[in-house]
């Protein structure tokens, strides 16, 4: 194959977890599979791994697909290949998870969001200001929050959990007219995942949240559908989409993890003789993007205001303000609503 777009050599599949309690072979060992003593497949296995994002750095996807795919044919040579299909080129989101439960796509790069449909729980991670700093997130997912995530998938969906990474840079407020304050975002249409978290948290920021996919954004704000967006640098410059947004005001508001999936088939896939060796290239890709994260972000935000994009911060009393609103009308709520996240919020609250 050549090196185009959906070259394997442009590969990148999300992150693996780090040896702590996220470990993918207690995962395999859950699905009953890990032990299949499949003898090793003389014809190369392939994987089929879909991205929505550009296959570039900025793209998030890339930081650890990139790692992965390179790390695996270190440990494997050419017994797995993987085909990647970025730019959502295997359809939207929604449709793909289904495909992956399926077993028709093997694997998935994207956030958590997307399958607070399946399990709701994950909608704990889309509560604004919930963490304060990649630091923070990566603590709380290795001390047993991804481990319980990743069983929760795995019970519900048939689906695991290959690592967690992160999108580049966090997520902000996007707005093609200037805001310099949070009431001033009162009645402007932004847009937003589908998911009752998001929505609730722009709900209370005082913004008229309007969910979409993310394909269809930049024309959205072209067309004046919707005033802004929130989301990370990263992906603000991958899609372009400072050329129809030119303000960001810096709320910070979610760190977003970025996730590897495979489902049930596609795992099945590897032969025992060689788990070891993927979940390595998956640990070591987990590593390579967290790392790369934070210098990517910069690069990201540099690029972005040489393209003329604004940032502003917010000012202090106003986020104190709505962090205090956060807690007392989100937090409470959705903890009362799924109590079994309890336990989790406070394993995240204890990390910080």
């Amino acid at each position: 194959m050549q090196n185009t777009p959906i070259s394997r050599r442009r590969l990148i599949a999300g992150a693996a977890t780090l040896g702590t309690g996220l470990t993918l072979g207690a995962g395999i060992a859950g699905l009953g599979i890990a032990g299949s003593g499949r003898a090793q497949a003389a014809a190369p296995i392939t994987l089929r791994v879909s991205s929505s994002a550009p296959p570039d750095r900025f793209g998030a996807h890339y930081l650890w697909f990139k790692p992965f795919q390179e790390e695996l044919a270190k440990r494997v040579g050419d017994q797995i290949k993987l085909e990647y299909f970025p730019n959502g080129q295997l359809g939207r989101e929604a449709d793909v998870v289904n495909q992956v439960k399926g077993g028709s796509v093997d694997m998935i790069l994207t956030g958590a969001s997307i399958w607070a449909t399946i399990v709701p729980e994950f909608g704990l991670l889309d509560l604004g200001f919930l963490f304060n700093s990649y630091d923070h997130c990566a603590r709380a997912l290795d001390t047993g929050v991804g481990a319980a995530y990743d069983a929760m998938l795995q019970e519900r969906a048939g689906v695991t959990i290959l690592g967690w990474g992160f999108q580049v840079g966090a997520r902000s407020i996007y707005t093609n007219k200037e805001v310099t304050t949070l009431p001033q975002l009162k009645g402007n249409k932004l847009r937003v995942l589908p998911t009752k978290a998001f929505i609730d948290t722009f709900n209370i920021i005082g913004a008229t949240p309007t969910p979409m996919p993310i394909n269809e954004v930049y024309t959205a704000l072209q067309t004046g559908v919707v005033d802004g967006f929130e989301h990370d640098p990263g992906t603000v410059l991958s899609y372009k989409w400072y050329e129809v947004s030119r303000h960001c005001l810096q709320t910070r508001h979610i760190y977003t993890p970025l996730l590897a999936y495979i489902g049930k088939r596609g795992l099945a896939k590897i032969p025992a003789a060689l788990m070891p060796q993927f979940q390595q290239a998956a640990a070591a890709a987990t590593a390579a993007c967290r790392a790369e994260v934070p210098k990517v972000e910069e690069e990201a935000m540099a690029q972005l205001r040489e393209k003329g994009l604004t940032f502003l911060e917010v000012k202090p009393d106003e986020m104190q303000d709505l962090k205090r609103r956060m807690s007392e009308e989100l937090y409470t709520a959705y903890l009362k609503q799924y109590p079994v996240t309890a336990p989790l919020f406070e394993k995240i609250k204890a990390s910080a």
